[in-house]
């Protein structure tokens, strides 16, 4: 193993000890317009937020408010109350108090939490308050529907599930439609329309977003470390606010011209989205910690009324890269990956996810064997650039005596030195350039083993894939089988990596040291990823043994030579 292989490794090992020190854990969908309703919603008279905070033109803008107007509205009425909607994917509850979506059950997801292993995946709060509640600004009338009894009327057809509610509040009349889609495309999505009369000049429906999420996964703590909420102005960037990152009373005011907004935890998600960007402005308020974790935030957005009347769509589901990229509105990049790294890793980790997704669809095979079919593949088409840096290394290696005698030569006299050198290389057809683009084919796996990292933490495609004796590819081997496999595919590498190669101790030392460093790191990452990483040195090996056998006969033939030049 000479310097370039000794660099690559070191890179390989600083890229997998810093990454989770500074990140720590844990058929096709078609195109649908999700956005259905009335597109003209105009922006009508002056908006206010849920929590009273003074409004702001700045696109962002943080104040910090007294406890006293934190407090959340009222809890909408208990489960009895309630009714439900099912289509085959997803069973809905609403509340009679108000109309408000209380929660939904997704019949194709298994909750992993202790509390409810093995049943359906429940999104709701933890506090049972409903998932979406409203209230009404009219003029300077405010009605919170929470406080409203509403009766209820539901309707089905072929292709979706519709539950309305009505009801007087004050002096008017309310009329909330939540329209559920019952095909394939429209899973886990809800059109709400919302009826408002009499209504005179302007007025404005506030949405409170939920406080928290329920975790499904084993790992709480780690759910908890996700929770988020994420919005997108039109025209703009997705923009993440994580929990912990709202400090507790502090307000954030966002303008305006928002396309959606939503909250998250690691794999599932509540959004709200408009047809016309119309949401806002926004207010996010952060919570009080608890054990340095912050489970709690609140948020609330409000939509213009026209007429009496707003739109939006609502989805309740998983955060699957299809189906959110389905959706439009760049709602596949709610949960960004890697932090402030977001913009180096995102990229790779989008063709990645997109790459494996692709081949499950082609294939049919399960994600294990596209994992091992991926790792191979990377390394087939990396394989003439890894041979041209292979037998670059064993040139650099037989040149290494005549660079060293032009560096003694010319020691104090460094003009002569450099000249001498690129004589030297051009002579051997090189450039000085070649050790270090000799190395830049070990460093190209580098970047997607990196961006593989964030797809198996984040990725809902692969919770709770099995394969083999692994009940979760996207979990740590509970055996510890595949991090060994992967520290000895790695040490047998570097072994025959060494074969031919002059002694040297310290290499030597490293070869030995490197599989075991890592073989403990990756106890902790992902199966899948430890797949992949045995994947790739085992299909190296044969490369690495040709190219073994190749520097031991050009040394066994230098040696020959040296022999005869030595007896003449």
């Amino acid at each position: 193993m000479d310097r370039r292989v000794f660099l690559a490794v070191i890179l390989a090992a600083l890229v997998f000890i810093v990454t989770p020190i500074l990140f720590p854990n844990s058929a096709p969908v078609s195109r649908v317009d999700s956005l259905r309703g009335d597109s003209s919603h105009a922006t009508a008279g002056k908006a206010a937020t849920l929590t009273g905070a003074k409004e702001t033109q700045d696109s962002s803008h943080e104040t910090r408010v007294p406890p006293a107007i934190l407090t959340p509205v009222s809890p909408a009425a208990s489960s009895g109350d309630s009714s439900s909607v099912a289509t085959p994917h997803m069973t809905m509850w609403y509340s009679g108090m108000g109309g408000a979506p209380l929660r939904a059950e997704l019949t194709s997801y298994t909750s992993r939490s202790p509390r409810s292993e093995g049943k359906p995946v429940v999104i709701a709060t933890t506090k049972g308050t409903p998932l979406l509640q409203y209230r009404l600004l009219l003029g300077d009338t405010v009605l919170d529907l929470a406080r409203a009894p509403l009766a209820v009327q539901q309707s089905s057809g072929a292709d979706e599930r519709t539950v309305e509610y009505q009801g007087s509040v004050g002096n008017h009349t309310v009329s909330l439609r939540y329209t559920g889609a019952t095909t394939e495309a429209g899973r886990y999505l809800v059109h709400v329309s919302v009826d408002v009369s009499p209504v005179s000049g302007a007025g404005s429906l506030v949405l409170e977003l939920p406080s928290t999420l329920v975790s499904a996964e084993s790992d709480t703590a780690d759910d908890i470390r996700h929770l988020a909420y994420g919005y997108k102005p039109k025209g703009g960037s997705v923009e993440s606010l994580p929990f912990a990152k709202l400090d507790s009373g502090v307000v954030k005011q966002v303008a305006g011209a928002d396309e959606w907004v939503a909250v998250r935890d690691k794999y599932f998600l509540v959004a709200v989205m408009t047809p016309d960007s119309s949401l806002g402005p926004l207010t996010f308020t952060g919570a009080p910690r608890v054990a340095k974790l912050a489970p709690e935030a609140m948020a609330t957005a409000t939509l213009p009324l026209r007429d009496g009347k707003a739109a939006f769509d609502l989805y309740v589901g998983p955060q699957e890269f299809e189906r959110l990229r389905a959706l439009g509105h760049d709602l596949d990049r709610v949960n960004p990956y890697a932090g402030w790294l977001h913009a180096v890793v995102q990229p790779f980790a989008t063709l990645v996810t997109k790459v494996l997704l692709w081949m499950k669809s082609a294939s049919g095979l399960g994600y294990g064997w596209v994992i091992i079919i991926f790792g191979v593949s990377i390394r087939l088409l990396l394989w003439p650039l890894n041979q041209s840096a292979m037998r670059t290394s064993i040139r650099m290696q037989r040149l290494q005596p005549e660079l060293a005698e032009v560096q003694k030569r010319y020691k104090n006299d460094p003009d002569k030195q450099r000249d001498a050198l690129v004589k030297l290389y051009q002579a051997h057809g090189m450039t000085p350039f070649s050790p270090m683009m000799g190395c830049l084919p070990m460093l190209l796996p580098m970047p997607i083993l990196f961006a593989l990292y964030f797809v198996f933490l984040n990725t809902i495609e692969f919770r709770g894939v099995s394969f083999l004796w692994l009940r979760d590819i996207s979990a740590a081997d509970p055996y510890y089988i595949l991090p060994l496999l992967m520290g000895l595919s790695m040490f047998v590498l570097s072994w025959i990596g060494m074969r031919g190669m002059p002694p040297n101790p310290q290499t030597k030392m490293m070869s030995y040291m490197m599989p075991v460093v890592l073989t403990f790191m990756f106890f902790r990452f992902a199966a899948g990823l430890n797949l992949y990483y045995a994947v790739q040195n085992v299909a190296a090996l044969p490369q690495q043994w040709l190219l073994a056998r190749e520097r031991a006969g050009i040394a066994k033939g230098d040696g020959a030579t040296k022999d005869r030049r030595d007896k003449t």
